[in-house]
């Protein structure tokens, strides 16, 4: 009998990279965060997650992540349960973990992207390499050496958008990738992932409205439960109108 394939490893690339079904969700102390949520993320696709703050939007991230199980429903990452699909998967977080002050440079940050999550500290081979070329698309080669603290906060983006490409992912997650950044800058980022897009699948949490500027190819509006809006229907009368009419009981 022939052996399946590897969890994650991909026959039908016209199949969806992220699938939920009839998801809800809820934490211990708190009301109904999601309900009855049902998507589906193609391959090479551009998708923006956006809604008020405490509607659900991290939550669904953290669920795609195996960060989270949900109490009703299914989800599939790459045709997998999500926490057995993770070495397919890029994530950049909104907020680092790198206390001020701490010694690493940005070479160092991105080659972080490469460690083996089973064998702590391993790198492949082509690690060197790989990271080399990611640093050199997105334009930070000559950062490689800058302490990561020193950086300004769009360089700080582009660096952890490298280490999370650096393990060559299907599919790449961006919590609030925009915030906190000059708008200048944040839309050589909305930029940035439209063009990662044409590879990998890109999804990304927002509540910045600028970001549906971007070329989109998905839009969905979460205030507990899920909304798909047609990208070119996205405009700032019909957004406003999805956060006036609010899901009640917003849960942070």
């Amino acid at each position: 009998m022939a052996r399946p394939p590897p969890c994650g490893y991909r026959h039908d690339l016209s199949g969806p990279v992220v699938s939920f079904a009839g998801v809800s969700f809820r934490y211990p102390s708190s009301g109904p965060v999601l309900r009855d949520v049902s998507l589906a993320i193609p391959p090479q696709s551009h998708t923006c997650i956006i809604g008020p703050n405490g509607g659900g939007k991290t939550t669904l991230l953290r669920l795609m992540l195996g960060q989270l199980t949900p109490e009703a429903g299914e989800i599939r990452v790459m045709g997998c349960p999500p926490h057995r699909a993770c070495k397919h998967v890029g994530y950049v977080p909104q907020h680092t973990v790198l206390r001020r002050g701490f010694p690493i440079t940005v070479g160092e940050v991105v080659l972080t992207g490469c460690i083996d999550r089973h064998w702590l500290g391993w790198h492949r081979p082509s690690c060197g390499a790989d990271a080399e070329a990611v640093m050199a698309e997105l334009q930070i080669t000559d950062l490689r050496r800058r302490p990561f603290d020193q950086l300004s906060g769009g360089q700080r983006q582009r660096v952890l958008i490298a280490r999370a490409l650096v393990g060559n992912p299907s599919l790449l997650l961006l919590d609030e990738p925009t915030a906190n950044i000059d708008p200048a800058v944040g839309r050589l980022v909305r930029d940035l992932l439209a063009n990662l897009s044409r590879r990998l699948a890109v999804v990304t949490v927002s509540h910045d409205l600028d970001y549906l500027s971007t070329r989109l190819d998905r839009v969905f509006f979460v205030d507990h439960r899920l909304r798909e809006v047609a990208p070119e229907a996205v405009t700032s009368e019909a957004v406003w109108q999805l956060f006036r009419h609010r899901e009640p009981g917003a849960v942070s």
